[in-house]
């Protein structure tokens, strides 16, 4: 037989059952229930929030970046500190886009002006990037590297992408660029020589120079250092930091005097003191 009245929600069954409980218990699971799904909110809130951004994995570094990483969709500019930092300044860079490639699917793209070098496959894998990730693209000129970057930007399937000019990020390209990626939010860099000196709208500015590779006990090289300048950050705090990649594990770290912890033993030491 059709019933005559709709059926009650879920909430308006906890109401009746409160008032008809002397004790209160359908409150306390209506009062529970309210609080699961505030929760459940802030939950969702923070995973929002945490995917706009790419921590460096550091807390000395992403407390000085607003939401703890370098927000994606956003333009943020490397730069070599001094003439002959360009390769401290594109590995610092491939390093991020290694680290983030770790964490989506996908592929990343550098788009690349006369003036600069290209990217090799060794090198790439070397740095924690595999070559098969990497869409490498030849501009004449800083216009075509832009125009490259705003249609695979609008196009919204990649991840990644870094343009490597000859000269400064003008503000309006820096805008435009920026509405391109604010859908899609990929990690967007822009490398340029140190004597290009413009005003512009990237989030943050990198300066990079060497800072000497990190050697394990046999005195070979274990990774690339960098000393990392964060120059500009907007909504955020500069910095310095001697930086050292481990390629392996896609993560920054700081060396052992600068992270405030004693250096790591080393394997067989206390037998050779024996």
């Amino acid at each position: 037989m059709e019933r005559s009245h709709a059926e009650p929600d879920g909430d308006a069954r906890l109401d009746r059952a409160a008032e008809a409980d002397p004790s209160g218990l359908a409150a306390r699971r209506a009062a529970a229930r309210t609080a699961l799904r505030g929760v459940a909110a802030e939950a969702r809130d923070a995973a929002s929030t945490s995917a706009a951004v790419l921590p460096l994995g550091l807390a000395a570094v992403d407390a000085h970046l607003p939401g703890g990483g370098l927000g994606l969709g956003q333009p943020h500019e490397i730069a070599p500190l001094e003439e002959g930092d360009e390769p401290c300044a594109l590995g610092f860079g491939l390093a991020l886009l290694a680290r983030h490639l770790a964490r989506v699917r996908g592929e990343a793209l550098l788009v690349i002006a006369p003036g600069h070098p290209t990217p090799y496959g060794h090198g790439l894998a070397g740095l924690g990037l595999d070559p098969e990730r990497v869409l490498l693209l030849e501009a004449g000129s800083d216009t075509e590297v832009y125009l490259a970057l705003e249609e695979a930007l609008r196009a919204g399937s990649l991840p990644a992408l870094a343009g490597l000019i000859e000269s400064g990020l003008p503000l309006k390209q820096g805008r435009r660029l920026q509405l391109a990626a604010e859908a899609a939010r990929p990690l967007l860099l822009i490398l340029r020589p140190a004597r290009a000196e413009a005003a512009n709208g990237a989030a943050t500015r990198w300066r990079i120079a060497a800072g000497g590779g990190g050697r394990d006990r046999f005195g070979c090289l274990t990774g690339p250092r960098w000393r990392a300048h964060l120059d500009r950050c907007r909504n955020g705090r500069p910095g310095t930091w001697l930086l050292e990649w481990d390629h392996a594990a896609h993560r920054f770290g700081l060396p052992d005097a600068l992270a405030g912890h004693p250096p790591a033993a080393r394997p067989g030491r206390a037998s050779e003191q024996a």
